[in-house]
Formats: C-alpha cells, structure tokens, sequence
C-alpha cells in the first residue's frame, strides 16, 4: 500500500507562502551553454586538481613506481590508477553531507522543535516517504535560492534531504511531496554511492589511459632514452583533460537514467503518477537553481539543451514526463 501523505486542509493548495520574484529572477542570465560550460570546466580542473595532489603524495610514499627501467610495470599502474582514482570521489561522498550544508547555507530542521506548522508538514512528510522507502528518516533542511532540491549524503540510513524557497513557494503541497518522494527515492536507489563508484571507475580509466599514452608518446614519438620525460608529463596532463571530459559525459548518461528510476519512485511511494507528472510540468516553467556539481545529480533540476545535454545530470523536463505517463502500473 501506498504511503498515506496528507497535503493539508486546501488539498493540493500551498501552505507556503508565495513571495515575489527574488531580485535574482529579474536579472538577465547568460545563456546556458557558456554557463554549464563553466561549470564543467570548474569540476574538470577540481578532478584534475585532486589527481595531481594524490599523484605527488603517492610519489612522495614511493607507490607511483609504475615508470621503471625496462618499460612500463602495468600491474603497479592499475593499482596507482585504482587508488587516485577511487579516493577523491569517496573523500568527496563521505563528505557529502557536511559540505552540501556548507555550500547551500541550508538550516536542518529540528523534528522535535520545527518553526511553525509548515515546517512540521515539511518534516512529517519526509519521515512518511522514508518510512514507506524503508530506510533511515533523513535530515530536512530548507535553504534560501531558486527552484531546486536535493538529497545527498554517504549512507542510506543517514542522509540529508533539502529544499529550496523558492521551490516551496512555487509549488503546490501536493507537487512538493511529489519532488520529497524523488529525493527519497534517490537515497533509498542508493544513486549517490552508485554514482561515486562509477565516477570512482572512470577516474581510473581515465589516469590509466592517460599515463599509457603518455609512455607510448614519449618513448615511441620522442624517442626519449630515459621513462618520464617532458613529453611523458605534457601528454599526460593533455590526456587527463580530454578524458576527463568524455568521461563526465559517460557519468552524466548515467545520471540521467538514474532520474528517471528517481520520478517512478516518487510515483510509487504517493500511490500515483500524477503528483510527479505535475511537479515536473511545474519545474518546468521555473528557472531552476544551480546546485554543487558534487550533488547536482541527486537534485530535481539540471537539464540542459544542444551540445550542453552531454553532460547534464538530467533530462530534459519534456522526457522525464513523457515516461512517467508511459510508464506500466
């Protein structure tokens, strides 16, 4: 059976205040390929930071032998490659919670003291769809910005989930317990763990590969007699960079399947479709806002259009829809 939601007096009316446009809704954006693009250059340059911290560490502890006198050692590469590439994604998820707080400026409501009967409903709600998830009853928050939601967090019995303003004040309770189901249905998939190792996996790939074609260049191209010349080093980093980017788009392809398995679990735990057909027809005539690239994928918003789709976290709100009407059961 379904998990019994209550929506309020006005069922399907807004208890949340409805506001005015922020200021930040009457400022002309840029265009949204310069911006996502940014984006995606800001989380490639933190990898390959992270990479290059765990590179020298790991050289000065003497576990990068993987450049010796007779060649290439590739055993000793794959381990190197397994540990750069594995450690950043899950220091990041372990600190997942913590710096989604941070970053969001999101407050975590008190259960046993919430302000006010709207963020009691906010709380009830959630413990209801975790309860009915099985899992752990996570952490509400709330945080001052545009449209948006999110959930995040190591383990499933110990998550976070948070809302935006402005998506409370642009929804109604019942669409709002629809975008709650979508972030506990995050959590409950276990996509934010699913995510790393797979993000975890490419990393590795992607420092193996490139330090392959970085031997390759520099002993066969530039004929040099010792390991690890300049050219080894140039090649690597320029590899690093355009493997970086296709597999931020083999991350991004996994996301988007991962959203759409999110709005058949937000449908299953109200009992019906229809609440989460008509929070995505709503969010879609929002502008929604940005999220951390950490934990834009668990949100409720990120798609994006042309060359940009590649690497969003989403689909687009058209497509989300058009499966769930499509969807058996």
């Amino acid at each position: 059976m379904p998990v019994a939601v209550t929506f309020g007096a006005a069922r399907g009316g807004s208890r949340w205040p409805r506001g005015k446009t922020t200021p930040g809704q009457d400022i002309k954006r840029f265009s949204e390929l310069p911006a996502l693009m940014k984006r995606i250059v800001l989380f490639l340059a933190t990898n390959i930071a992270v990479m290059l911290v765990l590179t020298a560490t790991l050289s000065i502890l003497g576990v990068n032998r993987f450049l010796t006198a007779n060649g290439l050692d590739i055993q000793a590469l794959a381990i190197f490659s397994l540990v750069v590439g594995f450690t950043g994604s899950i220091i990041s998820l372990l600190m997942s919670k913590p710096m989604a707080k941070w970053s969001t400026g999101a407050r975590v409501i008190d259960p046993n003291a919430p302000n006010g009967a709207e963020e009691q409903w906010l709380v009830d709600t959630v413990h209801q769809l975790a309860d009915r998830a099985g899992i752990g009853r996570p952490e509400v928050a709330i945080y001052e910005g545009e449209p948006n939601a999110f959930a995040t967090g190591a383990f499933k019995n110990d998550a976070l989930v948070a809302v935006s303003t402005g998506l409370l004040r642009g929804m109604t309770e019942e669409e709002v317990s629809a975008v709650l189901g979508h972030e506990v249905a995050h959590i409950a998939n276990g996509d934010m763990v699913t995510l790393t190792l797979i993000q975890g996996v490419v990393n590795t790939f992607v420092v193996f590969l490139a330090r392959v074609v970085g031997y390759v260049v520099d002993q066969m191209v530039l004929k040099n007699e010792r390991s690890g010349g300049i050219g080894y080093f140039a090649t690597v980093i320029v590899c690093e960079l355009v493997f970086g980017i296709l597999a931020s788009i083999i991350v991004a392809w996994f996301s988007r399947l991962r959203e759409y398995r999110a709005d058949a679990g937000s449908a299953y735990l109200l009992g019906s479709r229809e609440p989460m057909i008509r929070a995505l027809a709503r969010l879609g005539g929002m502008e929604p806002g940005d999220l951390p690239k950490s934990f834009e994928a668990s949100g409720i918003a990120g798609a994006a259009k042309g060359f940009g789709a590649l690497f969003a976290s989403h689909p687009p709100i058209e497509q989300r829809i058009r499966a769930l009407m499509n969807a058996k059961g």
